[in-house]
Parts: C-alpha cells; sequence; structure tokens
C-alpha cells in the first residue's frame, strides 16, 4: 500500500478524544510518510492541530448542532470529491461503515459492528473498549501498519522545570457539567488543595479555560477570604490556547487537574500528574505509567466506575467524589 497518498481521518468528540487519536495519526505518519492527513472532527476540538504537525487539514463537522444529517453529507461530499486513498473512522455506531461506503473511498477501516461492517469495510477491526484509548483508537489502523504509538505527542519544545511548582487546572468542559456528568471536586476543596501546598512551601499556580470562570472565582474569593489571596500565582485568563497551557504544563514541576484534556496534555508531555478521578474509568483514561497517579475516593461503590459504563450521568451521592484536600495533598506529597 506505499501508493497511499491521501488520507482520511474520522474521530468526533471533545479535544481529549483528538489526543487520544493522536498516536493513531502519528503511526499512519510513520507508515506512510508522504501522505497528507486530513482530520474530520468537531469544531470545538480543532485546535489540536496546534498542537502537531501529523495533521495536514481539517474537515470540520458540527455533529451535535442542530443540522447533524446535513454536516454528515457534507463530510461525504467533501471526502468524494477530496480523492483519498484511505478513510478511517472510529465510533461504534453501526451506521459509520454505511457513511464511509458513500465516501467511495476503496480502503475504509472502522470497527466491527456487525455483519453490515463485515460487508461494507475493507476491514472491520475487533472494538476493545477494556483498556487505555489511545490503544482502542489505535486498534484501527493494525491491518495496515506495523507501527506502534503508544502515547500522545505533541510539538512542544521542552521546558526547563520551574522549581518547587504545582501548577492546578481544576475545571472540565461546560458540556460536561450541562449534561450532568460532575467529574471533580468541589471548587472549594480545590482551594483548601491551594491552601495546603501554600503551607507546605509549594509555589502554586492556578489555570483554566473560559469554562472554569466559576470554579476559578469561587476558588480566588475562598482564599481572599482567609486572606492569602496574594499567595499563589494566578494564569486564569493567561493562557490564550491549548498550546500555551501546554507551555505552562510543560514548565510545571507537578501538575494536578481533573479528568479533562489538559490531563492528555499532561500525560502527551510526560509531566508528573496527579489526577482526580469519579465516577470514569481511570484504566481507560491514563496510561499505566509512573509519571501520572490517579486519585481515588475509598468509598467501595458496587459499580464503580459508573458513567459511560452503567449511566450517562452521575449519580445524586456522588461518593466517588468525596475526597478530602488532605487526600489530594498527602498523595501528592508521598508520592513525588
Amino acid at each position: 500500500m506505499r501508493n497511499i497518498e491521501k488520507i482520511l481521518a474520522i474521530n468526533f468528540g471533545g479535544i481529549g478524544d483528538e489526543i487520544f487519536f493522536l498516536p493513531t495519526l502519528i503511526s499512519l505518519k510513520k507508515e506512510f510518510p508522504n501522505a497528507k492527513i486530513t482530520l474530520a472532527l468537531e469544531p470545538r476540538s480543532k485546535s489540536v492541530k496546534d498542537l502537531t504537525d501529523v495533521i495536514d487539514n481539517l474537515f470540520l463537522i458540527d455533529v451535535k448542532g442542530k443540522n447533524k444529517y446535513f454536516e454528515l453529507l457534507k463530510l461525504v461530499f467533501k471526502a468524494r470529491t477530496g480523492k483519498f486513498d484511505m478513510v478511517i473512522s472510529s465510533g461504534g455506531n453501526k451506521m459509520i461503515a454505511l457513511l464511509l461506503a458513500m465516501t467511495g473511498i476503496k480502503k475504509r477501516y472502522g470497527y466491527d459492528t456487525g455483519k453490515l461492517s463485515q460487508k461494507l469495510l475493507t476491514t472491520a477491526v475487533p472494538l476493545n473498549k477494556n483498556q487505555y484509548a489511545c490503544a482502542m483508537y489505535h486498534d484501527l489502523i493494525t491491518p495496515v501498519t506495523g507501527e506502534k504509538t503508544l502515547l500522545p505527542q505533541i510539538n512542544v519544545a521542552q521546558q526547563e522545570k520551574v522549581k518547587n511548582t504545582v501548577l492546578i487546572h481544576p475545571g472540565v468542559s461546560r458540556l460536561s457539567v450541562q449534561k450532568g456528568m460532575i467529574k471533580t471536586i468541589d471548587a472549594k476543596i480545590w482551594a483548601n488543595v491551594v491552601d495546603l501546598l501554600i503551607k507546605k512551601g509549594k509555589r502554586v499556580i492556578l489555570a483554566g479555560g473560559p469554562d472554569d470562570a466559576q470554579c476559578i472565582e469561587t476558588i480566588r474569593k475562598t482564599l481572599a477570604e482567609r486572606g492569602h489571596g496574594h499567595m499563589f500565582e494566578d494564569y486564569y485568563g493567561k493562557t490564550k490556547s491549548l498550546r500555551d497551557l501546554a507551555e505552562l504544563i510543560a514548565k510545571s514541576e507537578v501538575f494536578i487537574c481533573s479528568d479533562s484534556a489538559p490531563l492528555h496534555v499532561a500525560v502527551a508531555l510526560k509531566t508528573r500528574t496527579f489526577v482526580i478521578f469519579g465516577p470514569t474509568d481511570d484504566k481507560k483514561l491514563i496510561p499505566a505509567a509512573d509519571f501520572v497517579t490517579p486519585v481515588k475516593a475509598n468509598d467501595k461503590c458496587p459499580i464503580k466506575p459508573c458513567l459511560w459504563e452503567h449511566r450517562q450521568t452521575t449519580c445524586e451521592t456522588l461518593d466517588c467524589l468525596k475526597i478530602t484536600a488532605e487526600d489530594v495533598v498527602n498523595t501528592v506529597l508521598t508520592r513525588v
């Protein structure tokens, strides 16, 4: 298959999903170094292109908007006129195979979702959700390459670590909150984490994106009421892009965050990272690596992790997120 010159990859989801997908694209580029890769993704995740040079072009397809089917037809049109040699698509929907067949691209790869996928795809790949998400996506290209990229890689220059720094990014996406997916501790607990780290002599940096405004404001207010509002470095609003945040993560000795996109940036940079996990499955969302540690409640919930596994929203009791500031700080100080 050395005559592959143009590859279309399709992966819908948030920015975290696109970072998970990077090892797949990197391996494709290694196998077909002269090929141009176009990634079809949701507009909200387009900033992934700022982190890598393996993506040559983007197709922005708003599958979450009101005109979902029009957007999918737009994708089919772009694919048919793009003269692609190969298409690879993630997603476990049974209609993905039909979508790929409609593109007219001869070599089509996706997950095995039944007889339709087996008939319409060049190869229907078994879908194994019980593994690290990067590995799950990477399975898609096993029929075309023996290359294996285990972790995301991003093009951020190596930074000199700033001694004794702990960077905290407490928020999660607004979309997850709106959908009832509570995945992190309360903002006042985060304020207590900042306070304890300061008392332990750490240089604390607080960062966040536009979705984190309410959380950051609560942390600021709580610390100001204690007279500690000036004792941490406030970088909220100073990181104007995902790349800016990546550079800040690269400079920090330790990074503490929620289960959100910045986590996956930190994994790509191999920064020493601690992640709050509640209802989601840490084994699927972080690699088995010594530089990243999940921080979890000892709640003994019989169905934990439940989000996506058993339910689409989190429960009301949220016992899995009854994590104290002391729990977080003690885990950090004993593991660093």
